[in-house]
């Protein structure tokens, strides 16, 4: 069995994968991919004052993947001998096509394959005590901040992702992906039941997280917000202005925004953006960003898992939609070039079209003065899950933490609501935009059946009318 070695782009031997591709297209297709991956992850689960999991795995494989015409083939596997390999390539050709013949010649690119992001301090070299010690910690805080602290449960999880791609283009490329989380969920109880109270951080580097997150106060953030939510007043429920506070409300666009502007959903007309490039639809300062450059954002990468390098994709600039996201294949068949959005979750998979870390760029509005104008409303503070139809845009998330607005300034809590919207309406109606922009917790975004890790952020900003579903009269 060829041996792995662990630099970006060598897991394999570049002769082991020519010889794979040209077994993939040995009986005829139009392209032909190698995706291999060694995937290490470890996580530890902290609850009731106790380590409840320890665990760690690891997964290694490849993918391999033909495109004849309009079809593709795809087999995976996880033995990475010539002869596994060829037995994959053979059944993922078969799958694309029966019969044929032609022979094509590879001669991979020698092109410097782009920098991973750099590590200072790779967890698996960490000992597995001082990161229960910070579990420990975090506990230990968020029980001290206040007596009303019922349950607190904190996690941390790291992995290390080496992938490497190769194709019949000649392309040879690899990436090494590390990242790092941490999460505190405490609960509060009261006179009035029981409320939650959640913080998490998560990045695109190694242990070297914690010089300088403090798990100490994130702890005491996540505590603080559960006993602050007891006191919480019942929704308001109507039609009305609703102010969106910086990071937390990145998710509304993601989701109620980004997944239809990617372009599989675009060319299948499940998308309400579905040709409209170069059309005004947000407001004149509303700028909407896809960034996998953003060094250490939990949706960072060097390549995608295509092979292409990451981009920074504005998807609409000043109101205007100017592009969708692009896969390889599909950018192909528009005579494009791929936006580096080509992402699967693991050598298992095929690749899809998919965000990396998405935003609402920022204006130059004072939050401040956002609030002082809002005579009546609500603040969100942290959006959570939601449902979206990609090809109408209408949209339902649920609030999980958020407060009224009066007579311009935040008051009471209230009790978890629903925004019930429409993408495309809320970019038009959004009438002013902060310059306090920032990224939002760690996410896993699920489309088809895959997760991968993204991110997302915005700064405050208002939009003038949404629907909230609350209890209240």
């Amino acid at each position: 069995m060829t041996g792995i070695d662990v630099r970006p782009g060598r897991l394999l031997d570049p002769s082991l994968l020519r010889d794979t591709i040209h077994a993939a297209l040995r009986t005829g297709g139009d392209f032909a991919e190698v995706f291999v991956e060694d995937r290490r992850s470890m996580s530890a689960l902290f609850d009731d004052g106790r380590v409840e999991e320890l665990t760690g795995g690891r997964s290694r494989g490849a993918g391999i993947r033909v495109v004849f015409g309009e079809t593709t083939g795809f087999a995976h596997t996880a033995d990475l001998s010539p002869e596994g390999l060829r037995s994959s390539a053979e059944a993922a050709s078969a799958a694309a096509r029966d019969g044929g013949g032609g022979n094509r010649t590879v001669v991979f690119d020698d092109g410097q394959a782009p920098r991973p992001g750099a590590v200072a301090m790779m967890p698996a070299d960490v000992p597995k005590a001082r990161k229960v010690a910070l579990l420990e910690e975090a506990d230990r805080v968020a029980r001290g901040e206040d007596d009303a602290i019922c349950q607190v449960t904190a996690r941390y999880a790291d992995s290390r992702r080496l992938i490497q791609v190769a194709n019949s283009d000649g392309l040879l490329t690899g990436d090494d992906q590390v990242r790092t989380s941490f999460s505190v969920s405490c609960v509060a109880a009261g006179d009035g039941g029981m409320q939650t109270g959640r913080e998490s951080v998560g990045h695109t580097v190694g242990f070297e997280l914690f010089d300088r997150v403090d798990v100490a106060d994130l702890a005491r953030r996540a505590a603080r917000r559960a006993v602050t939510k007891l006191d919480a007043v019942p929704a308001p429920s109507g039609e009305m202005p609703v102010v969106v506070g910086p990071g937390g409300g990145g998710v509304l666009f993601h989701e109620a925004c980004g997944h239809g502007l990617e372009a599989d959903l675009v060319a299948k007309s499940a998308s309400v953006f579905a040709g409209r490039r170069g059309e005004v639809v947000a407001a004149p300062f509303v700028t909407l960003v896809d960034d996998g450059t953003m060094a250490g954002e939990w949706g960072f990468y060097a390549i995608d898992d295509e092979g292409q390098p990451a981009g920074r994709n504005v998807l609409i600039e000043d109101g205007i939609l100017t592009d969708y996201m692009w896969d390889r294949l599909r950018a192909r068949k528009e005579g494009r070039d791929s936006t580096g959005n080509g992402r699967r979750q693991s050598y298992q998979h095929l690749p899809m079209v998919r965000m990396t870390n998405t935003f609402l760029a920022a204006g130059d509005a004072d939050p401040d003065e956002i609030l002082a104008d809002t005579e009546r409303g609500v603040y969100v503070a942290q959006l959570g899950g939601g449902q979206v139809n990609t090809a109408t845009g209408d949209f339902v998330f649920g609030m999980t933490e958020a407060y009224l607005i009066e007579n311009g300034r935040i008051t009471a809590p209230i009790r978890e609501g629903n925004l019930i919207g429409n993408g495309p309406d809320v970019l038009r109606d959004i009438d002013v935009i902060a310059g306090d922009f920032a990224m939002g917790s760690p996410g896993t975004c699920g489309k088809d059946g895959q997760g991968v890790p993204v991110g997302d952020g915005t700064p405050t900003l208002r939009v003038t009318r949404l629907t909230v579903g609350g209890t209240a009269a």
